[in-house]
């Protein structure tokens, strides 16, 4: 008597080696705890209708039991993702070192033109990926990056705070925004569905972004890799005690003093609103790297050199 076949068969979890080649772009995706919101992560990759040569995915899981990769729907959207050409690589990072170091590891595991570090709780929609990619090569800055809408809060309209939505009038500058301080409030702009209500009311024609000032973006952020790198990345995990938080704010103020940074809109990025896996905030990594000042540098100026008189 034949046995049937089983369900579903063993998931290659692809060679870092092999992994390593030169692409446009690659996806950076660490995870913990979450294989069901993993898997409308990738789904929301497995979607994108990306127009250049297939970009590159790699998952880092630091879950408690079994990788979320493994679970049959996170699996099957990974072969999706490589049924379209899109190579990925899946990987397990342990003893956890942090969300900082978890972050660098991903870093390390890429060699492409820019990385997009997206969470894993956070579903793209169609179009996301080059309309960020289309922003960052026009702006030519060190990061662009995509606020994530929790539409719970659809009917929650918070007109004080649209206020913070400020465009760039051209090509983003360095800066270095700072507790305190109208640049460093920028970020109330990205709670809730306060992004989406800005956006109505902006009324852009299909295909159409604008790019404008933030402090900081959580979620979806698309860099440079040769200028996060130069900006130091996130090698500042050392530093850190590992129950931090914030190391993604620390990373985009070192590049935005050096190469600016903008955020894109309309948004495509939606949270999944699940519940938060870091339970165990001891520090805010930002405030370590403003305080010791070594991963924020002097700001660069960009600007055009004066027409002579």
């Amino acid at each position: 008597m034949n046995r049937p076949d089983p369900i579903t068969r063993p998931l290659d979890p692809g060679s870092r080696d092999d992994f390593r080649a030169p692409r446009l772009l690659d996806v950076l995706i660490p995870t913990r705890n979450r294989p069901a919101e993993l898997a409308v992560t990738l789904a929301g990759l497995a979607g994108q209708q990306h127009g250049a040569a297939g970009f590159g995915v790699v998952v880092s899981d630091q879950s408690d039991g079994g990788p979320g990769w493994a679970e049959p729907a996170a699996a099957t959207m990974v072969r999706v993702l490589r049924h379209r050409g899109h190579p990925v690589l899946l990987t397990r990072r342990l003893p956890r070192r942090g969300l900082a170091e978890h972050r660098a590891y991903l870093l390390d595991a890429s060699v492409a033109r820019y990385v997009l570090y997206l969470d894993d709780d956070v579903w793209l929609e169609p179009g996301t990926i080059d309309r960020l990619l289309a922003a960052i090569e026009e702006l030519d800055c060190g990061f662009v990056g995509n606020a994530v809408h929790g539409l719970s809060y659809l009917d929650d309209v918070r007109p004080e705070t649209h206020r913070h939505y400020v465009e760039w009038p051209g090509p983003p500058s360095p800066e270095l925004p700072r507790p305190g301080t109208p640049e460093w409030d920028r970020a109330q702009i990205h709670s809730a569905a306060n992004l989406l209500h800005v956006t109505a009311a902006r009324r852009l024609p299909p295909g159409q972004w604008r790019a404008y000032k933030v402090s900081w973006i959580g979620g979806c952020v698309l860099y440079d890799r040769s200028r996060l790198r130069d900006a130091g990345g996130f090698d500042f995990w050392h530093r850190l005690d590992p129950g931090h938080q914030g190391e993604d704010v620390a990373a985009q103020l070192a590049v935005m003093s050096r190469y600016a940074g903008a955020g894109v809109l309309p948004s495509g990025a939606y949270h999944l609103e699940a519940p938060t896996t870091v339970t165990e905030r001891t520090e805010e990594a930002w405030e370590a790297v403003l305080a010791d000042g070594s991963g924020v540098g002097p700001a660069v100026d960009r600007s055009p050199p004066a027409q002579p008189g």
